[in-house]
C-alpha cells in the first residue's frame, strides 16, 4: 500500500457560527488540512498518515479523534503531557480570512524531538508533505533534524513555503529554511504572495524559475488566479470564483495537484484539477469542506 506522511501542527479552529456571538470548534491546521482532502481524493489503496505531537487532554482526545475518523492514520502522533494543542480562530471580511493564533505552547512544537520516531513513520512511505509552518514551530535543530531524516530515508518531499513572518525569528531565517526545503524538495507549491513578501519575487514566473533553478517540480498558486510552472509554462485557463471562505484553499489545491501527480496526471492536468478543488472548498466555511470523493487520476 503506498503511503503519504504529512507532518505539521493539527489544532483547534474557532469560526463564527450564524447565531451572533456563537462560535463553532473544529480542528484544522495547514498540512493536516492537506492531509485531509488528499485521503478525500485518493483511492482506499493509499494510505495518509499524520505525524504531529498532541497533548493528554481532553482537547487532544478530540484532535486525534477527529483525525482518526477522518480516515487518517494515528499511529505516528506522539502526546506531551506537558503541553496541548495549539487553537486559532478566523475573522472574515468579504470571503477574505485572518487569523487570531494561540500556539506558542503547542505540543507541535516537539513533534520532531524523537528522531527514531521520525524514521518510524518515514520508513516505506512514497512522499512526505511539509510546510514553512511546520518549519518555523521548530527550535533550529529540529528543523535539521526534520530535513535530515527525510532525505536519509529517501523520502520525496513535497513542500509548500506558507510564509508566517510572526512565527520565524526573522525573514532571513525564513528565507533561508525555505531555500533548504526546496533543494530537499521534488515538489515546490508556493504562493505568490508569500514568495512576494518573502523573496521580493516581482511576478509568479520570477518564483517558479527561481525555484525550478534549485531542481523541484515548481507550481505557483496565485489566489484562484493563473498558475505558474517552472517548466516557464503558465495555466491560465481556469474559471474564476466568488469565494464564500479563502480558508484552506492553497492547502486544498496542494491535495489536488499532489493526488493528481500521483496517479499519473501531467502537472498541467493536475493544475487544473487542483484548481477545481480549491474553487469548491472557498464556496465553504471553514478549512474542511466535504466534497465527496472524486477520483484523482479523473478515471
Amino acid at each position: 500500500m503506498p503511503r503519504i506522511v504529512c507532518i505539521g501542527e493539527a489544532m483547534l479552529e474557532l469560526s463564527e457560527a450564524p447565531e451572533p456571538d456563537l462560535w463553532r470548534m473544529g480542528v484544522a491546521g495547514d498540512t493536516l488540512n492537506t492531509a485531509w482532502y488528499l485521503r478525500e481524493l485518493l483511492a482506499a489503496d493509499w494510505q495518509v498518515d499524520y505525524l504531529t505531537r498532541l497533548g493528554t487532554d481532553p482537547f487532544s482526545d478530540r484532535i486525534a479523534r477527529f483525525i482518526a475518523s477522518s480516515g487518517i492514520g494515528t499511529g505516528h502522533i506522539t502526546r506531551d503531557p506537558a503541553h496541548g494543542p495549539g487553537l486559532y480562530a478566523i475573522s472574515l471580511d468579504k470571503g477574505e480570512r485572518s487569523f487570531t493564533y494561540w500556539r506558542a505552547t503547542s505540543a507541535a512544537r516537539h513533534l520532531a524531538d524523537d528522531e527514531d520516531a521520525l524514521d518510524a513513520a518515514l520508513d516505506g512511505a512514497a512522499l512526505a508533505y511539509l510546510s514553512g509552518i511546520t518549519l518555523a514551530i521548530l527550535a533550529e535543530d529540529r528543523r535539521a533534524a526534520l530535513l535530515q531524516r527525510i532525505a536519509a530515508a529517501g523520502v520525496p518531499l513535497a513542500y509548500d513555503s506558507n510564509y508566517r513572518p510572526r512565527l520565524w525569528e526573522d525573514a532571513d531565517t525564513a528565507r533561508a529554511w525555505g531555500e533548504d526545503a526546496a533543494r530537499a524538495a521534488a515538489y515546490v507549491l508556493p504562493s505568490a504572495d508569500d514568495e512576494a513578501a518573502l523573496f521580493g519575487d516581482d511576478t509568479p514566473d520570477a518564483t517558479a524559475a527561481r525555484y525550478a533553478a534549485i531542481g523541484p517540480e515548481t507550481v505557483v498558486k496565485t489566489g484562484g488566479g493563473p498558475v505558474a510552472l517552472g517548466t516557464g509554462e503558465t495555466v491560465t485557463e481556469l474559471p474564476k470564483v466568488d469565494p464564500v471562505d479563502t480558508t484552506g484553499a492553497g492547502d486544498s489545491f496542494n491535495a489536488g495537484y499532489l493526488a493528481a501527480r500521483l496517479c499519473g496526471a501531467d502537472p498541467r492536468d493536475a493544475v487544473r484539477r487542483a484548481h477545481a478543488l480549491a474553487s469548491r472548498v472557498v464556496q465553504g466555511k471553514g478549512a474542511l469542506v466535504p466534497a465527496g470523493r472524486q477520483d484523482a487520476a479523473g478515471q
